[in-house]
């Protein structure tokens, strides 16, 4: 049986040693935002896109780092999907807020809240705390 793979750029923001988690509606863990790309966008286009669609804030473009890619079995989806996070660092403009539509809340977590996140959410906030980013 094939992997079927999901590619999602992914914002990693944080804030005072937390880091920025959204949860969609009808679902049980946090992801770190962002979302698939549509056809002829590169990875930064989908980010500004995803990240304005879900938490109404502007990335600034300029600002956007690569910070990392993740793999890790994807949550709530058959066996042998796989998520392919490639993360970035950025800046925003605006005010963080849900766009209900889509997400239901964001939260800033810390090292207690790790048992709400998605499998490769886990992967990307023990990295982030490895390297002192995050508490």
């Amino acid at each position: 049986m094939e992997n079927i793979i999901i590619d999602k750029p992914a914002w990693i923001c944080i804030k005072d040693k937390k880091v920025l988690m959204a949860r969609s509606h009808g679902q049980d863990v946090f992801y770190t935002p962002g979302g698939g790309r549509e056809e002829g966008e590169t990875s930064e286009q989908a980010l500004i896109r995803e990240v304005k669609e879900e938490l109404l804030v502007d990335i600034v473009p300029e600002t956007i780092k690569h910070y990392g890619t993740f793999t890790a079995p994807a949550h709530g989806r058959p066996e042998g999907t796989i998520v392919q996070m490639t993360c970035y660092t950025a800046d925003y403009i605006g005010e963080l807020q849900v766009d209900d539509v889509e997400i239901a809340e964001y939260a800033w977590f810390g090292s207690a809240d790790m048992d709400k996140l998605s499998a490769v959410g886990l992967i990307v906030f023990k990295d982030l705390r490895e390297k002192n980013l995050i508490e």
